[in-house]
């Protein structure tokens, strides 16, 4: 039986599937997670509901698994061979103008997920879990390089100050995040907080 739904679940192509998800993010964008329906993703993707539901589940899992794959690339894969250099090279991923458009899909997922508990728990151990434990790649490398001391007490905040960061430079600057803001905020208080030298 699970051989036959994983054989169901792999007939849609990576290309197919990149376009899904474009369609999911363009209809949240659009109405907002709660208006968006299964019924508007199927007529959007000219798709059948049937075969959204086998190949996703529900609306939860289709959203948070459309906004993981439009992140770009794997955090774990950056290693410049020194912390900074590491998270400079993630910031980078994303223009300015795509970091805008994450932040406001993001900060919307966040806010209708704390009412949903299938949009929490799918944020959680589809999005936020695996981020968090590829991000404890990288900075496990600086404690193996000697950059960073384990038992500095600002390691169990790292993520939380970066995405800190991120999430409220529009709430309270009114601005977008941009990458020359993040890396500026990068130098001037995560570094310092570990330990690490920024110039």
């Amino acid at each position: 039986m699970t051989e036959i739904a994983t054989a169901r679940r792999s007939r849609i192509t990576p290309e197919r599937e990149a376009e899904l998800y474009a369609a999911v993010l363009d209809l949240l964008r659009e109405v907002g997670y709660d208006a968006l329906t299964m019924d508007a993703v199927a007529a959007r993707t000219r798709s059948s509901k049937a075969t959204l539901y086998r190949q996703w589940g529900g609306k939860a899992e289709l959203v948070v698994k459309a906004m993981r794959h439009n992140k770009p690339g794997s955090i774990a894969e950056v290693d410049t061979g020194s912390l900074r250099g590491d998270l400079h090279a993630l910031l980078a991923h994303e223009d300015d103008c795509a970091m805008e458009r994450s932040s406001d899909l993001m900060r919307a997922l966040a806010m209708a997920a704390h009412s949903n508990p299938d949009l929490m728990r799918a944020f959680r151990e589809l999005l936020v879990e695996p981020e968090m434990a590829e991000f404890q790649r990288v900075v496990q490398r600086a404690i193996d390089r000697g950059e960073v001391r384990a038992d500095r007490p600002a390691l169990q905040y790292i993520v939380h100050m970066m995405v800190g960061a991120f999430a409220t430079r529009t709430m309270i600057d009114d601005q977008p995040p941009t990458q020359e803001f993040l890396r500026a905020y990068t130098d001037a208080v995560v570094l310092p907080a570990l330990g690490v030298a920024t110039s």
